[in-house]
């Protein structure tokens, strides 16, 4: 990938192999299958490359390479709802087949798109990161 090469020109970077997996997930257009490519910075600050899906939200952005912040938590549902409340969009949630979602992306019209991932799959993420 182009821009995992350029920012270890750039800053020196390592990256973890690429992973990633068709994810069942939940747009606004309603319930799809997406495969989903990335890999990660071995240090920080941590960065996320993702492979581009064209016409989804994981298309780059104009502007800027900036896609989002991501941010643990505890519970996705409820944080979700909470951000919803102060005018963010959920654009996507990542689902499983026995309850909440365990990742939500969400835009706000005045800033950063976030990701919302939770907090138990850190130590899955750590490996990647090792």
């Amino acid at each position: 990938m182009a821009a995992r090469a350029e920012l270890s020109e750039l800053f020196g970077y390592e990256w973890s192999p690429e992973g990633g997996a068709p994810l069942r997930l939940r747009l606004p257009s309603g319930e799809t299958v997406l495969d989903i490519r990335c890999s990660y910075s071995k240090a920080a600050p941590r960065l996320e490359v993702i492979r581009s899906i064209p016409g989804t939200l994981w298309s780059p952005v104009p502007g800027s390479r900036i896609h989002h912040l991501g941010y643990w938590s505890d519970d996705v549902a409820a944080d979700t709802a909470a951000l919803e409340a102060k005018g963010y969009t959920c654009e996507a949630a990542g689902l499983r087949e026995d309850g909440p979602p365990f990742f939500t992306f969400l835009a706000s019209p005045k800033g950063p798109r976030v990701e919302l991932l939770n907090r138990a799959m850190r130590p899955s993420m750590e490996r990647l990161w090792a």
